[in-house]
């Protein structure tokens, strides 16, 4: 991404009553984030959503003079950035709506061809907690996931240390900037992590810890996962309202369940009472609901055959999709530089062809 486009972005984020569903609402309608602070007002207040009072907020001076330092700071540190509609951005985070704009990362992370599995849980994790987590984990190893989880005290670290130990890849999801370390105790990992996996965060370097980030941190730790499994967790509590963020995504969700006199199993038990998680006993279950596979060293290849007869804006769609997998209706429209009602006349024909279907959640796929 070019540092000018980045400041752009980082400007939107900065403007007050925007947030990331709205910000990709005017980067689609406008193009980038850069053709936003240029596109006159009067269009920008009929977007649906995007009222005068935020119009007026956007062209507030403080915005990209506060981005310019972000920027500086970036520049500085050599930090990555992932923005939604680039390659590299997480997959399966890009089809969340509410997904961040831009993501901050450090490390050697690697998101190709790599099942992602967030593992979270109770702060206060029990030995009961701890075996099965360690256990789960080195019992997952030889389909190389990439573990995920918060940072935090109790599963979280546990799950970041039992993918250390087995040589997986793992990525700590913060709740403040990179800046920070949090909880201080866990800095003695940090070296640890960067070289295999990393750290990703959607707020700046100074952003201060507050308990709302933690609740936002949530929604990446389960939008960037195939699946979330939760290993303990009390009556209330985080990695409940990150299993529920999860089941919006239509994401699985699995649960380890407990007696129902131990009070870091309740919440587990719960989830998979009111079957909002499926019970998860080994790591059979997991490779099972997943349908993962061990990499065979001779797949078959298959030819694939196509004898439709495609418009040349139906083949500039058909092409994107083919090189980019499942994408948003949005995604769509920016990359191909089509209006939204364009795209999805173009889509539908596509699909009457047969040659793309719809996707819950306003995907569409290449077949």
């Amino acid at each position: 991404m070019l540092e000018e486009d980045l400041l752009y972005v980082l400007a939107l984020q900065c403007v007050k009553g925007i947030g990331d569903v709205s910000a990709k609402k005017l980067i689609s309608h406008c193009g980038s984030a850069k053709n936003v602070f240029k596109e006159k007002r009067s269009l920008l207040e009929k977007i649906n959503g995007i009222g005068t009072l935020t119009v007026k907020n956007l062209f507030d001076s403080t915005n990209l003079k506060e981005a310019e330092k972000e920027l500086n700071y970036i520049r500085k540190n050599n930090i990555s950035t992932l923005y939604f509609l680039d390659k590299e951005y997480p997959e399966k985070l890009k089809h969340c709506l509410d997904a961040p704009i831009l993501l901050f990362k450090e490390g050697n992370i690697n998101f190709k061809n790599q099942p992602i599995i967030s593992v979270v849980g109770t702060r206060k994790i029990t030995s009961y907690g701890r075996d099965f987590c360690e256990n789960l984990i080195h019992d997952l190893k030889q389909y190389n996931p990439i573990i995920v989880s918060g940072f935090a005290y109790g599963v979280d670290i546990c799950a970041h240390k039992a993918a250390l130990k087995n040589k997986l890849q793992t990525i700590g999801v913060l709740a403040h900037g990179l800046e920070d370390v949090y909880p201080k105790i866990h800095k003695k990992y940090i070296n640890e992590i960067h070289k295999n996996g990393g750290f990703l965060t959607e707020f700046w370097h100074d952003n201060s810890i507050y308990r709302e980030n933690f609740l936002k941190r949530n929604r990446i730790v389960a939008g960037i996962s195939d699946a979330t499994i939760i290993i303990e967790s009390a009556e209330k509590g985080g990695s409940l309202v990150t299993a529920d963020i999860a089941n919006s995504y239509n994401r699985d969700v699995f649960a380890v369940p407990g007696r129902t006199t131990d009070v870091y199993s309740k919440g587990c038990n719960a989830l998979i009472r009111s079957n909002k998680a499926a019970i998860l006993t080994s790591a059979e279950d997991v490779i099972e609901m997943l349908n993962w596979e061990l990499k065979n060293e001779n797949p078959k290849v298959i030819q694939k055959q196509l004898f439709v007869e495609l418009t040349e804006i139906e083949e500039h769609v058909y092409d994107f999709l083919l090189q980019n997998g499942k994408e948003l209706l949005d995604i769509i429209s920016v990359n191909c530089q089509l209006p939204i009602h364009q795209t999805t006349s173009v889509l539908f024909n596509l699909e009457m062809k047969g040659v793309v279907k719809p996707l819950p959640g306003k995907l569409f796929e290449a077949v």
